[in-house]
């Protein structure tokens, strides 16, 4: 189930750079954005089918919704020009260089965003997978949880929908630094979560980490394609989602062993907030280290096109002379010729 979800997910990032470019944030929005509305409406679905038609019926139809995502999968059709070592040798299939593309790691660019993402992801699901529990703790089993996740899932979808917008007003590399302000805030807000003790602050918490948590995910693709460009984008991203699951996987147990050991999860919401915001600060390298880049390819192509300017008028010049050579000897005058 989880390859297929990953299947499913990273190729609807990809296929949006083959037919925007100028709008790419606001569609990666969009597109984002109904993950967040089926998180708010699909919980209620659940629990109603599973009332009436008992479990494997339920199970039957998410199959039916799993089986729309296939037939939408069919009507991708890649924009980009074939690669020209596929018709060379007259194989369908691409060489195993560009399956497994190792040229994107030679970007530093990259080689910073794909570590400092998965570094500041370390926190990331705890509040996702402990904060019912929390919840349940300090206000009560009474207390109506759920509305938080609702209000995560809502503000996530609004988030994914605006930054996406003004994604696209921000030129190059510098769309990181939305990322940078999501991971900030994402951070302060799980260290707030303990320090709540009234569950009107806990809802606005909740609001502003579901707002910046849109930012993080509906810019992923439009950075991704400005660090790498659309050949390698898929790539890219594949690399990237596979070292996100790492830190995403090992967060939630750690903070579960945290809250056996010392009673509450105060320390957990604590130090799930640190990742974020350390992960944010190497961030912000990217842009500094891309214009370092820019400025130094663009240093190097001045002066390979000074060195070909010279060598034509060097050639102009050896042959106007050798012209003048053959005129005076035609002439017959020896002093020329001297």
């Amino acid at each position: 189930f989880a390859c297929g979800c990953s299947f499913a997910y990273q190729p609807s990032l990809v296929i949006l750079g083959h037919y925007f470019k100028k709008r790419l944030g606001l569609v990666n929005g969009i597109v984002t954005a109904g993950s967040s509305a089926f998180t708010v409406t699909l919980p209620f679905l659940l629990s109603g089918l599973l009332e009436k038609v008992g479990l494997h019926n339920t199970m039957r139809v998410l199959c039916i919704l799993m089986f729309i995502l296939m037939l939408a999968g069919l009507t991708y059709r890649p924009l980009l020009p074939p690669s020209p070592g596929n018709t060379r040798t007259g194989s369908r299939f691409p060489p195993m260089s560009k399956v497994f593309n190792i040229n994107i790691w030679k970007s530093l660019g990259y080689r910073i965003w794909a570590f400092g993402i998965p570094a500041a992801l370390y926190g990331y699901f705890v509040p996702y997978v402990h904060l019912m529990k929390h919840v349940e703790e300090r206000f009560g089993v009474d207390s109506n949880k759920e509305v938080l996740l609702m209000c995560i899932g809502i503000t996530s979808g609004v988030g994914r929908l605006i930054f996406g917008r003004v994604a696209d007003y921000v030129q190059g590399v510098n769309k990181v630094y939305l990322q940078v302000s999501s991971f900030m805030v994402i951070g302060v807000m799980s260290m707030m979560i303990p320090l709540c003790h009234i569950f009107g602050g806990l809802i606005a918490v909740c609001l502003l980490m579901g707002l910046f948590d849109g930012c993080f995910i509906c810019i992923m693709a439009p950075i991704a394609f400005e660090l790498v460009g659309s050949n390698d984008v898929s790539q890219a991203i594949g690399f990237l989602l596979g070292m996100m699951s790492v830190p995403m996987t090992v967060g939630p147990p750690i903070a579960g062993f945290l809250r056996d050991r010392l009673g509450s999860y105060d320390v957990a919401f604590y130090l799930a907030g640190i990742p974020p915001i350390v992960g944010g600060a190497v961030l912000c390298l990217i842009p500094w280290v891309e214009a370092r880049r820019k400025r130094r390819e663009s240093e190097e192509a001045l002066k390979k096109g000074q060195e070909c300017n010279q060598n034509m008028l060097d050639c102009n010049d050896d042959s106007q002379a050798q012209g003048e050579v053959e005129l005076s000897k035609k002439n017959g005058d020896p002093e020329s010729v001297v």
